[in-house]
C-alpha cells in the first residue's frame, strides 16, 4: 500500500491505493479517514483508492459550509485527478450519501455503487439536542472512544480501533456539528430512480445508527438495487470482519463482468 497526497479545488488530499487492475474508490464516513479500509485494500484484480474527504484526517479543510454534496464534489474531482476510468464507488455511512450524491448527479463517473451501513437517498436526521454530545466527542477522547466504539461492537483489535480514534480526532472542528447537520438536511430521493447501474447495500445487523428498514428502502430506491444482511457485526463490516466484507465484494465485482 502506497500513500500520497494530491491537489483538487486547492485543496490537499490524502490517499492510500493498493494493486492494479479495475479501479475501486473507497469513501469513508463520518469521523472517518482512508483508515477504515486499509484491511480491504488488497483485491486482487483490482487497484484500490482511498481517500480523507476534506475536513478529515489528512486532507485540507473544506472552504465554507459543511454540505455533502460539495464533498461529493471534491471525490468527483479526486478520481478526475487520478484518471480513475469508471470505477467502482464503494462507501460507508455518511460516505453513502456522498456516494450516492454522485450517483444521482453524475451518473457515468461510476460503474456501480456499493452502500455499508450507509444513509437513507433522504438522509439521517440527528436530533439537535444531540449536538452538545457531538461537541463533547471533539474535545473529549474519552467520549469520543465510547461513541466510536459503538459503532464497531466486534472489533476487538485495540491497537487498529486507537488508529481510528487518533485518525477521528483530526477532523475539522466545524465538522463535527456540521456533518451532522448537513446529513439531517440531505434528500436525493427523488432522484434516485433514474441510477440504474448496480446497486449493493450492505447491513450489519447490530448496527445501532442505521435501522433494517433504512437499508431496506435504500435497496429500493434504485432499480438495481439488492440488500445483504450481514449477521453478527454492527455499523462496520469492513473493520469488524474484513475477510468477509472482502468476500461480499469479490462476489459483487465478479458478477459485474458478466
Amino acid at each position: 500500500m502506497t500513500e500520497g497526497f494530491v491537489t483538487v479545488q486547492g485543496m490537499n488530499l490524502f490517499y492510500v491505493t493498493e494493486g492494479e487492475g479495475i479501479p475501486v474508490l473507497y469513501v469513508h464516513g463520518n469521523t472517518g479517514s482512508s483508515a477504515w479500509f486499509y484491511r480491504v485494500m488488497n483485491l486482487p484484480g483490482y487497484k484500490t483508492y482511498a481517500l480523507d474527504m476534506p475536513n478529515f484526517g489528512r486532507s485540507s479543510e473544506l472552504p465554507g459550509e459543511v454540505d455533502l454534496h460539495r464533498y461529493a464534489d471534491v471525490v468527483k474531482g479526486f478520481a478526475e485527478a487520478l484518471k480513475l476510468e469508471n470505477p467502482i464507488v464503494v462507501a460507508h455511512s455518511l460516505g453513502g450519501a456522498v456516494a450516492q450524491s454522485l450517483a444521482v448527479r453524475y451518473p457515468e463517473m461510476m460503474r456501480a455503487l456499493v452502500l455499508i451501513d450507509s444513509s437513507a437517498p433522504n438522509g439521517l436526521v440527528t436530533p439537535k439536542e444531540h449536538y452538545p454530545l457531538i461537541e463533547m466527542m471533539r474535545g473529549n477522547r474519552a467520549v469520543l472512544y465510547g461513541a466510536l466504539k459503538a459503532t464497531v461492537p466486534t472489533l476487538e483489535d485495540e491497537v487498529f480501533f486507537e488508529l481510528l480514534v487518533n485518525d477521528a480526532a483530526l477532523m475539522a472542528p466545524k465538522a463535527w456539528v456540521g456533518n451532522a447537520a448537513a446529513l439531517s438536511s440531505f434528500n436525493v430521493s427523488d432522484k434516485t430512480s433514474a441510477f440504474a447501474k448496480p446497486v449493493l447495500v450492505i447491513w450489519g445487523r447490530k448496527d445501532g445508527i442505521i435501522t433494517e428498514k433504512m437499508a431496506q428502502d435504500t435497496a429500493a430506491a434504485y432499480p438495481a438495487g439488492s440488500l445483504k444482511i450481514i449477521e453478527g457485526v454492527g455499523h462496520s463490516v469492513l473493520v469488524e470482519n474484513p475477510p468477509l466484507f472482502k468476500n461480499l465484494l469479490k462476489d459483487f465485482l465478479a458478477g459485474l463482468t458478466h
